[in-house]
């Protein structure tokens, strides 16, 4: 199954606020491509905290898993987007009747 990126620009702002505030690091500082850890120096609870963040702001469950795609703005924003879109699939699935043997 194919999910594609329902985020617009408002969103992409809204996730790039969350990672500036996590991370203290001022906006203009960040790119779309720059590395967190690298260019950032964010560490692992750092990373947490964005996802919890996320989660809570999009209303949509992102794996813990998903932390090692999640490296650069561009990258979390595609993640969000992928967990959004399959949230919104799974919510919109009919709930089938439970069948009597």
């Amino acid at each position: 199954m194919t999910t594609t990126n329902s985020l617009n620009a408002e969103d992409r702002a809204r996730i790039k606020e969350i990672i500036c505030d996590v991370l203290e690091i001022e906006p203009e500082d960040m790119t779309g491509t720059s590395r967190f850890k690298e260019d950032h120096e964010a560490d692992s609870m750092g990373a947490i905290e964005i996802l919890s963040q996320l989660e809570r702001t999009f209303g949509a469950d992102i794996d813990q898993a998903e932390l090692a795609r999640m490296v650069d703005l561009d990258s979390v924003v595609t993640v969000v987007g992928e967990a959004v879109a399959a949230q919104s699939a799974q919510s919109a699935q009919p709930v089938q009747p439970a069948r009597a043997n």
